[in-house]
């Protein structure tokens, strides 16, 4: 196999759980070929740079063999190589959130129905 449509290779690679979800995330742009944006029916080959972002991490891999075919994460992870600076940069990102996420902080629980009512009657009121 020498080359690849980019969507397929990305289902193959179980970056996205389907081809449509590969496919809207080529065509919103969260996925990068040598730095321009791609199509959906670009033909990729190996050796190519990509770069992939899903939520919050943005991955930069070398593709180093090709499939179209959608087997299990152990085979699938032998079909691409993430940078070590990706993977640092991802790793320290991370550990932005966290400590964002201790200063911000999390409510102990949810709200009761009582306390919901109460939300919505306050929320209600600045309204009007």
């Amino acid at each position: 196999m020498e080359k690849v449509r980019i969507d397929k290779w990305l289902w193959a690679a179980r970056f996205f759980k389907t081809r449509s979800l590969a496919k809207q995330a080529i065509d919103g742009g969260k996925v990068h070929c040598g730095g321009q944006r791609v199509k959906p029916s670009k033909e990729i080959e190996t050796g190519v740079h990509l770069t992939v972002r899903q939520g919050w991490d943005e991955k930069e891999i070398e593709v180093i063999k090709l499939s179209d075919q959608r087997r299990g994460a152990p085979e699938a992870i032998l079909l691409y190589q993430e940078t070590p600076a990706s993977i640092q940069k991802r790793e320290e990102q991370a550990v932005q959130r966290k400590a964002l996420r201790g200063i911000i902080g999390q409510p102990e629980h949810r709200p009761t129905k009582k306390q919901r009512r109460q939300i919505h009657r306050f929320r209600e009121q600045d309204f009007e």
